[in-house]
């Protein structure tokens, strides 16, 4: 089976973000942009309520467009507008989604902008829920929101937190923050070809404590496990991500997670899950080095010099290879050199489909920063048998669905 489209060559993808009559949509604006900045072509349209909370010029402004709103509805050339971003979009964001919008797609309604996109058949639908938690958990409210999962829409959030009203204090009904709706926004491009595949990945840096308050370790911040983790999410798969100390804060929506410290506790996590996954994704930037023992308070300073001895910490890829039963496994590397050469022996010893291999003091051919912490990657996939494909710069979320690409044709044809 021929592994899926360069990144390089796959369309970004196409969204319409519409604003609805809620508070939330202040943060719209934001939302457009993180979308394009993840290199996403954006549309943006907006209720006659939403003016109410954030303006056209905003909207505008974000979107590098013109706003598609009652007043724009039929263009000039007697084109529709709602027929024709239909046609053109992957998917529509509502964010915010209020009551009344929920309910007027759940009853195939198309009295405004947002209803008639949904009616005229755009592909895909993703709705971000704002509103009062008495609101939201109102019978009829959730049952809407049933109907339209049951037509195959997707949701993020709400999510618990801060309200808007001066008396309404903290709650569920907050919409999920720009960055949560994003990760998932980013499937809306890309078919659901992982549905039901149980995906296990790997994130993060593990800390080897030498006493209570100092540690070994490395700058990995886990945005690339956390992304792939959302990706894989987005297009229908069960997702575990086993992740070392991060300041990322929740696992993406629909992901379990987790968390771990060193090394033994990273691959006992994962050896717990690894029987029943189909994929491993082993992005975790893993200590290779531990002392040998820990002291059980911290000494002080002292003077002059102090040696400790180092260990080696667990081959967690090769602990999980030795008992793969149909697993297809994928791997990192980063390397300062000879990378290409070392990766595919690595790939070969470990029996990985493939390794993304990347240089984490390098910057990107535009100058720009590709190493640890930084929002993008320029890596290079490389086979077992030594060949290589050295992809774009390309944002996390980007990096993640191009990886996705390649695994998916590669699953064994029970999984598929």
């Amino acid at each position: 089976m021929s592994p899926g489209p360069s990144p390089a060559t796959r369309r970004s993808p196409r969204l319409i973000v519409a604003a609805t009559g809620g508070v939330a949509a202040l943060k719209t604006p934001t939302l457009v942009r993180r979308l394009r900045q993840a290199g996403c072509e954006v549309r943006v349209a907006a209720t006659a309520d939403a003016y109410a909370f954030v303006t056209r010029l905003s909207l505008a402004v974000a979107a590098g467009a013109e706003v598609f709103d009652r007043e724009s509805w039929f263009a000039a050339d007697g084109g529709v507008r709602h027929l024709e971003w239909a046609a053109w979009a992957d998917g529509l964001v509502v964010a915010p989604a209020t009551a009344d919008a929920l309910a007027s797609a759940a009853h195939g309604l198309a009295h405004d902008v947002v209803s008639a996109l949904i009616v005229a058949g755009v592909p895909r639908v993703l709705w971000a829920p704002a509103m009062n938690p008495a609101m939201w958990r109102h019978l009829p409210v959730q049952r809407n929101l049933e109907t339209l999962e049951g037509l195959g829409h997707d949701v993020v959030g709400p999510v618990t937190g801060a309200l808007a009203g001066a008396d309404e204090g903290e709650g569920e009904g907050r919409m999920a923050e720009p960055e949560a709706i994003v990760e998932v926004a980013l499937g809306l491009g890309y078919p659901r070809d992982l549905d039901g595949v149980r995906v296990l990945v790997s994130a993060g840096p593990t800390q080897e404590y030498l006493d209570p308050v100092r540690y070994l370790g490395n700058p990995s911040s886990g945005k690339t496990g956390y992304a792939i983790a959302a990706a894989a999410r987005a297009r229908g798969a069960r997702v575990t991500l086993v992740s070392g100390p991060t300041s990322l804060g929740p696992a993406p929506d629909g992901v379990s997670l987790e968390r771990v410290v060193d090394a033994e506790s990273m691959a006992a996590a994962l050896e717990a899950h690894f029987d029943a996954c189909d994929v491993l994704i082993m992005s975790a930037a893993v200590a290779d080095w531990r002392p040998a023992e820990r002291a059980t308070r911290k000494e002080p300073k002292g003077e002059g010099e102090r040696t400790v001895t180092l260990v080696r910490t667990p081959d967690i890829l090769a602990r999980l290879a030795r008992r793969r039963t149909r697993q297809l496994m994928v791997g990192f590397a980063m390397e300062t050199h000879e990378g290409v050469e070392r990766a595919a022996a690595k790939a070969r010893d470990k029996g990985l489909a493939f390794i993304l291999l990347n240089y984490p003091v390098r910057e990107s051919a535009e100058g720009q920063a590709v190493g640890f912490g930084a929002d993008a990657s320029e890596v290079t996939l490389v086979r077992p048998d030594g060949t290589s494909e050295r992809w774009p710069r390309l944002s996390k979320q980007a990096l993640a669905h191009a990886l996705l690409d390649v695994a998916q044709p590669l699953l064994p044809a029970g999984v598929r």
